[in-house]
């Protein structure tokens, strides 16, 4: 985590990971996460600490990186925690973020049930709130269903101002492809849109993997993104 810091905004948090380029979120969400990354004016509003609950997929991490770029872009240190790889030793993970205007902590079902990180999580968002510094935090559902054993953890974490995601329909999955193939300067043809459609999850990071696989294959092949060639180069 040390190393962090003196890397470019634009390579900590890729430019599909932007509150803005978020595709239908819930009324007031994205409003929200900007009033905690301290944008402008709203930098002097009390932030509250937030909590994203949503099934896999849905774009959670998504907007905890967007959140903490927002943040660095408007001059306050930001820092994202996936929580899965510091299971085990939350506290002297915690304990290295402190300094921070915003904390993003991804995966809390990755530790629930382990009572010592439950309690190091415990002591630092107690921290954190006394001190003034913005919290975010994402699971997979809200505090009550991820497991966790410490009753003073889940009060506090069911006291956050909450955030539910769902996954995207086809309309919106449609809208995510199109706006992301157009940031990559990709010529998506409709016919090769549905036919996409109908063969990827609706996972938001995976199609984000797929259209970075795309666009290196149409790059080096020299070739639009038509089915055939879709159909060629992903063997579907």
């Amino acid at each position: 985590m040390h190393g962090i810091p003196q890397l470019p905004l634009a390579l900590r948090y890729p430019p599909d990971q932007r509150l803005e380029a978020f595709v239908r979120a819930p009324s007031g969400a994205i409003e929200l996460l900007r009033t905690l990354a301290g944008e402008g004016a709203r930098a002097s509003v009390s932030r509250d600490a937030t909590y994203l609950a949503g099934p896999a997929g849905v774009g959670k991490t998504h907007l905890l990186l967007a959140t903490c770029a927002a943040a660095e872009a408007a001059g306050q240190r930001a820092a994202y925690l996936p929580l899965a790889a510091a299971a085990g030793r939350v506290r002297d993970a915690l304990q290295a973020l402190e300094g921070n205007d915003l904390i993003a902590l991804d995966g809390l079902d990755a530790i629930a049930s382990n009572r010592e990180d439950e309690i190091a999580l415990f002591d630092a968002h107690n921290r954190a709130r006394a001190a003034g510094v913005a919290l975010l935090y994402a699971a997979r559902d809200i505090p009550d269903a991820i497991g966790l054993s410490l009753p003073d953890l889940r009060s506090r974490l069911g006291q956050c101002t909450r955030i539910t995601l769902s996954p995207l329909d086809d309309d919106g999955r449609r809208e995510v492809l199109q706006q992301r193939a157009q940031r990559r300067g990709l010529v998506l043809e409709e016919a090769a849109l549905e036919w996409l459609l109908k063969r990827v999850g609706r996972d938001l990071g995976g199609l984000t993997s797929l259209l970075d696989q795309l666009d290196r294959a149409s790059l080096a092949a020299q070739r639009r993104l038509t089915v055939p060639f879709l159909r060629q180069t992903l063997d579907l």
